[in-house]
């Protein structure tokens, strides 16, 4: 009697333990799933070791983000195709947890990658460093074959907001390549804020 009832009560605790467990790691995978990720792209030419992506990507995952600066393909000559396919392979199933900070050229891409989504795809929001549609100080006859696209193929702006109400603009009043003009288009769209900044 005494060892039945002695197995019985050490079956039960076993039980409750396997409850508690199964709680915790629902609980894990949860908090694993919902995490917030923050996808930095670069600009034309750029890469994600320069100038303020190590310290941004550095100062999210101090507050628990999952961070990722992917290098983008044939950074010297960008293509929109390319690009836009490189980000949906790196972000996988984006979700109201995806963020994107964009710079120069990579605010394009992300907004292209942001029109491809399907319509019920929502995402958390964007940020746009020096983000243009139109460029001053192309040098050669091969920065302008490149730009090309970039600069006239149209983006639907209708379709971009369907995925998120939060996009923020921030331009340099004396940048040398970004004129400020791009700021207006940004202003013009509902839903976009920007502002005049130097970086």
């Amino acid at each position: 009697g005494t060892s039945a009832a002695a197995l019985l009560a050490s079956v039960e605790n076993m039980e409750k333990e396997y409850v508690r467990f199964k709680q915790l790691y629902e609980k894990c995978v949860l908090e694993s799933q919902t995490k917030k990720r923050i996808f930095i792209i670069h600009g034309w030419g750029g890469s994600p070791e320069e100038g303020w992506f190590p310290w941004l990507k550095h100062e999210f995952e101090k507050k628990g983000y999952y961070v990722e600066v992917p290098a983008m393909p044939d950074t010297e000559r960008p293509e929109i195709g390319a690009w836009v396919l490189h980000i949906a392979n790196i972000v996988g199933e984006a979700d109201e947890h995806t963020f994107f900070v964009g710079h120069s050229i990579g605010c394009q891409a992300i907004l292209r990658y942001l029109e491809s989504l399907p319509v019920d795809t929502k995402v958390g929001g964007a940020v746009f460093v020096a983000g243009w549609f139109g460029l001053m100080n192309l040098r050669t006859d091969k920065e302008k074959q490149i730009a090309k696209p970039w600069l006239e193929c149209p983006i639907d702006f209708e379709k971009i907001k369907q995925h998120t109400k939060t996009f923020f603009a921030v331009f340099s009043d004396d940048d040398e390549d970004v004129p400020l003009d791009n700021k207006k288009i940004f202003e013009e769209i509902e839903n976009f804020f920007a502002d005049r900044c130097y970086y």
